[in-house]
């Protein structure tokens, strides 16, 4: 894989394995980085739907749509994230989206 981007390492790990949460999370935070959040969403919303437990993905996502002005939508991801960081026993996940909704009013 030596010569690619980073993100066409991940594109074709994803390819290998579809069920990979990690590389998928990988994928989107790549996308999000280059300013991409429409992108970086569409990867979050496939994982979260592949892997509910997946409890980073909330906080990106949520980030990511309050970016594209789609505060209704990340509010609702966020609270979804914080119930499954409860589940999960990550006080310091479900904290830090809590914080978050908390400062999006």
């Amino acid at each position: 894989m030596s010569g690619k981007t980073r993100k066409q390492q991940l594109e074709e790990l994803l390819e290998l394995d579809p069920d990979d949460s990690f590389v998928r999370y990988g994928l989107a935070m790549e996308h999000a980085g280059a300013g991409q959040d429409a992108e970086a969403v569409a990867f979050l919303d496939e994982l979260l739907r592949r892997d509910p437990d997946y409890v980073p993905a909330y906080l990106q996502a949520g980030r990511a749509l309050i970016r594209l002005g789609e505060d209704e939508r990340a509010r609702g991801v966020l609270r979804r994230g914080i119930a499954a960081a409860q589940k999960a026993r990550d006080d310091h996940a479900a904290g830090e989206m809590a914080g978050f909704l908390e400062s999006l009013g």
